[in-house]
């Protein structure tokens, strides 16, 4: 707070006054908070053609059309919460016992036992990884992410003062993780490897072989995991989840996911942690220092809580079904009508919710990167797919895939086909092979 000084007079005699000023200042944590996304979003010059309806395939809510409405079961589970009077006040910051109970149940494995202690309840999944972090990591540390990632990780580590080590991933394996990449990043102050499986923004789903190897690396250098598994599950017919837990004796994890993307209810803001350490690795610290910070915002929706042992133990099988169905159906007509599009190359996915395309910048000369690429496509088109470049690509300023998009496959079948028809014409439009020019020289 600063001072201004002043004379007055009393008694015929002058006096410096010193007068307070407000002077407040932002903190630093607050300075170094900052979303990748929003700050590429909100840079890109967005001005959709008027006449064309805009088409958004960059928001990864799967309500925002309508179209996937939770199942009638999950919600008469919150009515019925409601309407027991029984959960208006304050629960325990790790959530209710019962609560707790049945997220263990329901995870529980032979190979990866839970109890109810094993289970922190959270403000979504985004605050698990959020203690998960804060519980591991001390300012000055690092911890490995994936590249491209989701940004939140970048967004939070960055905020608390801990480094952020980007390992790659490699679109010609379905985006598995590139390990010699990854274990050449490993120091003293690495105190934290992060595997997102399903993957946001690839749609890649790791096979048990690959997982297993990515867990070798984490006991070879004692570096517990973050495995943000909120994706678990919603993986197509012809693949599998594996949850990393039940595939290690000794590597000790966290285990972060929640309600909003299976159970298609991202606003209620239901998450978890899974504490699995068999060998005790983690020990009491970590156990007890995930209670403190849990009670920072004094635990999640109590309302959700009570509703949670019916929405886990009564959602039909046949609703997870429809709703994989469904994402799958929209992915292969949008990988297969890309795939015909000259200059694109889309990776097929495997689960989750998105697809990455890639751009042969080369052939599209008119634009200098996918965020031009994507600009002139909603400019033009009035279709809006997400930069690859808002996912962080890594410190060293040449990242290794600059120019992809992510697309979101939520929409409605009809508007996931115009979509791709418009994404044609634009790139009809813009397209010039690179050779075409020595071939005109040449003649």
């Amino acid at each position: 707070m600063e001072s201004k000084s002043y004379m007055v007079q009393m008694n015929g005699n002058g006096m410096k006054i010193h007068k307070k000023r407000w002077n407040i200042r932002a903190s630093e944590m607050s300075k170094n908070t900052l979303n990748p996304i929003r700050a590429i979003v909100d840079g890109m010059k967005l001005s959709p053609n008027p006449d064309k309806a805009m088409i958004a395939l960059s928001i990864g809510d799967p309500t925002v059309f309508g179209n996937l409405p939770t199942d009638e079961k999950v919600l008469q589970a919150m009515k019925d919460a409601m309407d027991s009077h029984k959960y208006n006040g304050y629960a325990p910051s790790v959530g209710y016992q019962k609560s707790r109970e049945a997220v263990a149940n329901f995870y529980c494995s032979p190979e990866a036992p839970l109890e109810a202690d094993d289970v922190i309840l959270t403000s979504g999944c985004s605050q698990a990884i959020e203690l998960a972090i804060s519980v591991l990591c001390n300012p000055g540390n690092n911890i490995l992410v994936p590249c491209p990632g989701f940004s939140l990780y970048k967004t939070l580590a960055v905020s608390l003062g801990i480094e952020i080590k980007h390992y790659n991933l490699l679109p010609e394996k379905s985006w598995e993780i590139d390990l010699q990449n990854l274990e050449s990043l490993i120091d003293e102050k690495t105190a934290c490897l992060v595997v997102n499986n399903p993957s946001n923004p690839c749609g890649s789903v790791y096979s048990k072989e690959h997982l297993q190897d990515i867990l070798a690396v984490a006991s070879r250098h004692c570096i517990p995991i973050l495995a943000d598994e909120i994706y678990g599950d919603m993986v197509f017919p012809e693949h599998t989840f594996y949850s990393m837990a039940p595939l290690t004796n000794d590597v000790p994890i966290l285990s972060c996911g929640g309600l909003a993307k299976r159970w298609l209810v991202p606003g209620w803001r239901m998450g978890w942690i899974l504490i699995h350490d068999r060998n005790q690795a983690f020990g009491q610290e970590i156990r007890e220092g995930l209670v403190k910070l849990s009670q920072r915002i004094l635990g999640a929706c109590t309302i959700v809580q009570g509703a949670l042992e019916a929405i886990l133990n009564s959602t039909p099988q046949e609703f997870y079904q429809d709703t994989i169905g469904f994402l799958k159906s929209n992915s292969e007509i949008c990988f297969s009508a890309l795939s015909s599009i000259p200059g694109l190359n889309p990776v097929r996915p495997s689960g989750a919710m998105y697809l990455m395309v890639g751009i042969e910048m080369e052939n599209f000369p008119e634009f200098e990167n996918d965020v031009d690429f994507t600009e002139h496509l909603v400019t033009e088109q009035s279709v809006f797919c997400l930069p690859a470049t808002a996912y962080p690509n890594g410190e060293c300023g040449n990242p290794l895939y600059p120019n992809y998009f992510r697309i979101v496959v939520t929409v409605p079948e009809d508007m996931m086909v115009e979509a791709c028809s418009r994404i044609r014409e634009f790139c009809q439009l813009h397209y010039r092979p690179c050779n075409q020019e020595s071939n005109d020289l040449d003649q």
